[in-house]
C-alpha cells in the first residue's frame, strides 16, 4: 500500500462523503431498545439504518449487495457483502443505536446537534459507533483505488448494542451460512491510548450490575429515639460492602472476583504506560488536588482492564438534602456496579456476591442483593505471526508510530459473541475513543483526523489478509 496516497484519499472521502452523512446520523436519536421502548414506534433506529444502507448502497465497489434483515420484535440489522478476489472471509462489525442523551453538554452543544470544531464532529453516536460501517467501506474504497486485492468482506451494524447486543445473536445464526466462518474479525467500537498510533483492545472486563438492599423498619421513625436504638440500614449497608471492598485502597477482597494478570498482558501495560504517562489518570476531568489511588500509571492501566472494582452508581431511599429531616430511614438501597477481570465468569461471580452480601446479615437484618446485568469479561486470541507484522506495519505506515495493545476496562458483549461463534479467528478489536472523547457522556466527539488514519490502518489489515490466506 503506498500509505500516503491512502491517506490523501481517506481525508477526501471523510470530508466530502462521510461527514456530511454522519451529521445527519447525529441529528437521528436512535436511542437503544433499553432507553427507549417506543423505539418501533418511533422509528429512529431504522432512520438511522436506512442513512447508513443508502450510503454503503452507494460505493463503487465490484460485488456490493445490502440488505437490511428485520426478525419479529428485534431491532434491524444491516448485512453488507463485497465479494472480493477471494472466498477467505474478512467480518466487520458496528452498530447505529445509541446511549441516552445525558446532561451536561456545553452550551453551544448537544446530543442531537452536529458541530465540527477543531478537527472534532461532536454528538452522540459519531464516535460510538455511527462511523464503523463508513470507516469499513471506505477502507475498501483505498484498496480499489490501489489496485490491491481483498477478500470477500461481510460487515454486520446492528442496534442494540448499547443494550447488551441482546439481538445480536438471532442474526448470527439467520446469516450463519451466508458469513461463514472468518480468519478475521474487526470491530472498530473501542477505545484508543491516544489520538497518535492504532490501538489494538486486548482485552475487556466482564459486568456484575445488582441492586443491594437492606431493610431494618416497616416505616421511618424518629432519628432521635432511634439512634443507638434501631441500627442504622446505612450502616449495615457500609459493612456489607466492606465484605466485598477493602474501602482504605479500593482491592475487591474476595478471591474468586480475581484472577492472575498474564505475564503478556503485564509487558503490554507497561509498554501503554511508557507512552501515555500521566494521562491515563490526568484524562478524566478532576477537581483541582485529586490524586489516583496509585502512582505507578502501568498499575492504573491494569487497575482498569484485569483487576476488579467496584462503583456505587445509584442510590434508593435517600431523600434529597433538602427534604431530609430527623428520621431514621426504613431501609437503604444502592446499585452496584463490579467490573469483573477477563478470565472471571460473570454468573460464577454473581452467585458468590449474593452469598457473601446476604448472609449472615448484621442483626438481623433483611438483606437482598438482585443482579441485573451479568456479562463475563473477553481476552484476545494470541496473535497469529501474520497478523502481528500486519498491525505492526498498519500503525507505522499510517501514524508513522508503533502498534499498542492495551486491555480496556469496560464491557462490550458482542465481542465475546464473536469470539463465541468465531473461535479461530484473529481479532482486531479498535475504535476512536480516546481522551476526552466521552462516549455515553456529554460533549461526545469522534477525532477525525484518528478516523481517517484508522481507516488506512484497516485498509493495510485486511490487504495483509489476503495476502497471507491467498499466497
Amino acid at each position: 500500500m503506498n500509505y500516503a496516497q491512502a491517506y490523501q484519499l481517506s481525508t477526501r472521502l471523510w470530508s466530502e462523503s462521510i461527514l456530511p452523512v454522519l451529521e445527519e446520523y447525529i441529528r437521528i436519536p436512535a436511542k437503544s431498545p433499553h432507553f427507549d421502548a417506543d423505539w418501533v414506534t418511533k422509528g429512529h433506529l431504522e432512520d438511522a439504518t436506512e442513512l447508513t444502507r443508502a450510503w454503503c448502497a452507494a460505493q463503487p465497489l465490484e460485488g456490493l449487495s445490502v440488505e437490511v434483515h428485520r426478525l419479529p420484535g428485534l431491532t434491524p440489522l444491516l448485512f453488507v457483502e463485497v465479494a472480493g478476489t477471494a472466498r477467505c472471509t474478512v467480518l466487520l462489525y458496528g452498530h447505529t443505536d445509541k446511549q441516552p442523551e445525558m446532561t451536561g453538554w456545553d452550551a453551544d452543544l448537544g446530543p442531537w446537534k452536529p458541530l465540527l470544531r477543531d478537527g472534532k464532529l461532536y454528538g452522540r453516536g459519531g464516535a460510538d459507533d455511527g462511523y464503523a460501517a463508513f470507516a469499513s467501506l471506505a477502507a475498501l474504497n483505498l484498496l480499489r483505488d490501489q489496485g490491491i486485492p481483498f477478500s470477500r468482506c461481510v460487515m454486520l451494524i446492528e442496534n442494540s448494542e448499547e443494550s447488551g447486543s441482546d439481538d445480536l445473536p438471532p442474526y448470527l445464526d439467520l446469516l450463519a451460512g451466508r458469513i461463514g466462518q472468518p480468519e478475521l474479525v474487526i470491530g472498530l467500537d473501542s477505545g484508543c491510548g491516544n489520538y497518535e498510533q492504532l490501538w489494538v483492545t486486548s482485552s475487556l472486563r466482564g459486568v456484575l450490575n445488582g441492586e443491594l438492599r437492606v431493610d431494618v423498619l416497616a416505616e421511618g421513625v424518629h432519628s432521635g429515639d432511634a439512634g443507638g436504638v434501631v441500627p442504622s440500614s446505612f450502616r449495615i449497608l457500609r459493612q456489607l460492602l466492606e465484605r466485598l471492598e477493602d474501602s482504605a485502597t479500593g482491592a475487591i477482597v474476595l478471591p474468586e472476583l480475581n484472577c492472575a494478570v498474564p505475564a503478556a498482558r503485564i509487558a503490554q501495560a507497561r509498554a501503554a504506560a511508557d507512552v501515555l504517562g500521566r494521562s491515563v489518570f490526568e484524562k478524566f476531568p478532576r477537581i483541582p488536588g485529586l490524586q489516583p489511588p496509585v502512582q505507578d500509571a502501568a498499575e492504573l492501566i491494569l487497575n482498569r482492564s484485569w483487576r476488579p472494582a467496584l462503583a456505587v452508581t445509584g442510590a434508593d431511599g435517600f431523600p434529597a438534602i433538602v427534604d431530609a429531616g430527623n428520621v431514621q430511614r426504613p431501609g437503604s438501597g444502592v446499585k452496584l456496579s463490579l467490573r469483573l477481570p477477563p478470565k472471571v465468569d460473570g454468573q460464577q461471580a454473581a452467585q458468590r456476591v449474593k452469598e457473601t452480601l446476604e448472609a449472615d446479615p448484621p442483626y438481623g437484618a433483611r438483606v437482598r442483593f438482585t443482579p441485573h446485568q451479568v456479562n463475563s469479561g473477553w481476552e484476545a486470541p494470541a496473535l497469529a505471526p501474520w497478523f502481528a507484522e500486519a498491525l505492526a506495519d498498519a500503525s507505522l505506515g499510517s501514524f508513522n508510530k508503533p502498534v499498542m495493545h492495551m486491555g480496556e476496562g469496560v464491557t462490550i458483549p458482542f465481542i465475546s459473541m464473536l469470539g463465541d461463534y468465531y473461535p479461530g479467528a484473529q481479532s482486531l478489536i479498535t475504535g476512536v475513543l480516546g481522551p476526552k472523547s466521552n462516549a455515553h457522556g456529554p460533549n461526545e466527539f469522534l477525532h477525525i483526523d484518528m478516523a481517517q488514519r484508522l481507516t488506512v490502518a484497516i485498509g493495510a489489515v485486511i490487504a495483509a489478509h489476503h495476502r497471507q490466506f491467498n499466497p
